[in-house]
């Protein structure tokens, strides 16, 4: 039982390795010089090896999104935790994105296919896409006292959020945004007006 069980966790560590060389090479390189040969280099293994573990570069693509899912949903998650009134939960979270974006931007491009390649199709399967969704919407609702989260209103006013940062967000990974400050201020003063212009 316990050689089964190391082997499981080498084969886990294998796993996270190639994870942890792709984006390594990502941050040094960007997306466009990620290869299965050159994390195979990086973590001294032969391409046949990553192949047992990912059939090919958009599987590492589709898991490394489905990791900064994970990741995005514990950190709004904890954000939402720290306030009662959903309009400041909406204010917490939607800064809490903000900084997810920054302190992890290739887990954030490769999410939604900033100078990366990721099949939309794919990313849309993967039940972690959701989660946010699930996570920010409740409190939408909460505030406009609408028990139903599938609603148009509901989903409008998340898109509504949803642009406005993400946009944001891209002008900046973009190297098209203005300094720290000033993008702040407009973030702030974004969700600010969204969250009164739907408060009862």
């Amino acid at each position: 039982m316990a050689s089964k069980d190391r082997i499981l966790r080498l084969k886990e560590e294998t796993r996270c390795n190639i994870l942890e060389a792709a984006l390594t090479i990502v941050k040094e390189e960007g997306w466009q010089a990620l290869s299965m040969r050159k994390i195979a280099d990086m973590i001294e293994y032969t391409a046949p090896i990553i192949y047992e573990y990912f059939a090919n570069k958009e599987a590492i693509l589709l898991e490394l999104t489905r990791q900064g899912y994970l990741k995005l949903s514990k950190q709004l998650q904890e954000a939402k935790d720290k306030h009662d009134n959903p309009g400041d939960q909406l204010e917490e979270m939607w800064l809490t994105y903000w900084n997810f974006a920054f302190a992890n931007k290739e887990l954030y491009q490769v999410m939604f296919g900033i100078n990366a390649s990721c099949s939309c199709e794919m990313v849309n399967k993967l039940p972690e896409a959701e989660c946010p969704w699930d996570i920010i919407t409740e409190s939408i609702g909460k505030l406009m006292h609408i028990e139903d989260m599938e609603s148009e209103v509901i989903c409008t006013k998340y898109y509504t959020f949803w642009s406005v940062v993400h946009g944001l967000v891209s002008i900046n990974l973009l190297d098209r945004g203005f300094n720290d400050t000033i993008n702040r201020q407009v973030l702030r003063d974004a969700i600010t007006g969204i969250v009164k212009s739907i408060t009862p």
